[in-house]
């Protein structure tokens, strides 16, 4: 069991970084419901 199993969670990725939708499959995999995703530019 994770510690994210049964979970919601709000992913905001990096552009030049780790993008959302990779963080996202990574939270998915470790059994947590992802509710947003999204890649942002922090300028």
């Amino acid at each position: 069991m994770s510690i994210l199993s049964g979970k919601k969670v709000i992913v905001i990725g990096d552009r030049d970084g780790i993008p959302g939708p990779a963080i996202a499959e990574c939270a998915k995999s470790a059994g947590a419901e992802v509710v947003y995703s999204s890649t942002e530019c922090f300028v």
